[in-house]
């Protein structure tokens, strides 16, 4: 099996669109009762939080491969401790 690389922020963002698609069929089909603007909150909140979990996961990763690496972490402006 071929292994790619893990974006949790996309998996993040999957799942907030799924819920609100779920939302949206409960409402079309008349069993939850809600208006339109309770689903831009949500929309706009799913996206700012994929996009946080994007930006933490590409640090974490980052930080991690300098470290194996032993090169210089360049998101602090010093280097890294050398093992």
């Amino acid at each position: 099996m071929l292994r790619h690389e893990i974006r949790p922020g996309r998996a993040v963002a999957g799942l907030v669109m799924l819920a609100l698609a779920g939302g949206y069929a409960a409402d079309a089909a008349g069993a939850w009762r809600v208006p339109w603007t309770f689903f831009l909150p949500l929309f706009f909140g799913g996206l700012w939080l994929a996009a946080t979990v994007t930006w933490v996961s590409y640090r974490m990763r980052r930080r991690r491969n300098a470290r194996r690496t032993g090169a210089p972490d360049s998101s602090r402006g010093r280097s890294a401790p050398a093992r």
